[in-house]
């Protein structure tokens, strides 16, 4: 089992843009990943035809971009966020 306090339970800030999609901070990154794609699968922001990449409404765009993004590079786009 991860040690407690490894990178992924450590509480971190969120942006602004970012407190859009998720809700108020400090919370995990795990916490914060998982809020993504609550947001994702609620907005139906999976692309029909390919569910690895993401179609960004306003909100999420504001944190990751405005294009079409794969779910593996939306990570790394969601952990400019997080300070």
């Amino acid at each position: 089992m991860a040690a407690k306090n490894n990178a992924l339970n450590k509480p971190v800030n969120l942006s602004g843009e970012l407190e859009n999609v998720v809700g108020k901070g400090p919370m995990t990154r795990a916490q914060v990943t998982s809020k993504v794609w609550e947001y994702i699968k609620a907005n139906n922001l999976q692309d029909s035809k390919d569910k690895r990449q993401i179609n960004p409404d306003g909100k999420l765009g504001a944190v990751i971009g405005k294009d079409q993004i794969s779910m593996f590079k939306m990570t790394a786009a969601v952990s400019k966020h997080l300070s």
